[in-house]
């Protein structure tokens, strides 16, 4: 039986858990919780780490749709938001909550040895923060290494705008620092695939970007990273990429 397309499975939902401790201020308590959604009848099973778009500041954690009854958990991760912290702490809540499924997975069933990070626009930027800069995931005690794939849908490779506008840039200069995915580029064996929509739909840039970090993860050696781009379909892309995320872990399950 296919193992992404299995229809016939009992599935379960624990929402709103935890990800950062109990002494926590009341805006982490709020913000820092993940929902897993996760098959009853199979073990083993891939999840897809799923964070929310929005710039980082604004949207809640969410288990899309399209994804649910694919033999596959999903776990949805709620962050703090700017501008009430700043960017570098909303990349630290994300490796914590990669952080919680990695020790966590396993007691849903879950196998801590396939664990996808994916994600839509400020989501996506996540997802390459914590692949690229290892720092973020070592401090959780977690080998960015030991990811089993990335799907960034639509994600910011320069340093963020959200970034930017925290030290005085205007949203339309192109910088790549610290916070940008570009800056941190480097040959691992996680396979990566960057789904873009449409480059002359897409938001200003957004497909050049990911084309740009395609090409550098081939200059460096990288050896597993594809760049798909999705004609006809602007930045609001997800629902064609979805597909395209169960393949690539289909894919690697073999």
């Amino acid at each position: 039986m296919n193992f992404l397309f299995a229809q016939s499975a009992n599935y379960g939902l624990k929402e709103n858990i935890a990800y950062v401790s109990s002494d926590s201020d009341a805006y982490s308590k709020e913000r820092c919780q993940v929902d897993v959604y996760y098959p009853k009848d199979k073990k083993d099973f891939a999840t897809i780490v799923w964070f929310h778009g929005g710039g980082l500041t604004e949207g809640k954690k969410e288990i899309p749709a399209y994804l649910k009854e694919k033999g596959v958990a999903v776990v949805g991760v709620g962050y703090r938001l700017s501008p009430k912290v700043k960017v570098e702490d909303i990349i630290k809540d994300a490796a914590k909550a990669v952080h919680w499924t990695f020790d966590h997975i396993a007691e849903f069933g879950g196998s801590n040895k396939k664990i996808v990070l994916s994600g839509h626009s400020a989501g996506g930027y996540l997802n390459l923060m914590l692949a690229l800069n290892a720092r973020y995931l070592a401090d959780e005690g977690i080998n960015a290494d030991d990811l089993f794939a990335v799907v960034p849908f639509s994600a910011q490779c320069i340093s963020h705008f959200t970034a930017r506008a925290e030290k005085g840039i205007n949203i339309n200069q192109p910088v790549v620092d610290e916070f940008a995915p570009l800056y941190w580029v480097r040959k691992n064996k996680v396979p990566i695939t960057l789904i873009t929509g449409d480059r002359e739909l897409e938001m200003v840039g957004r497909y050049e970007e990911n084309a740009y970090l395609a090409r550098m993860f081939k200059i460096v050696g990288h050896p597993q990273v594809k760049l798909l781009e999705m004609d006809g379909y602007d930045h609001g892309m997800a629902y064609p990429a979805f597909p395209l995320l169960l393949k690539e872990i289909e894919r690697l399950n073999k």
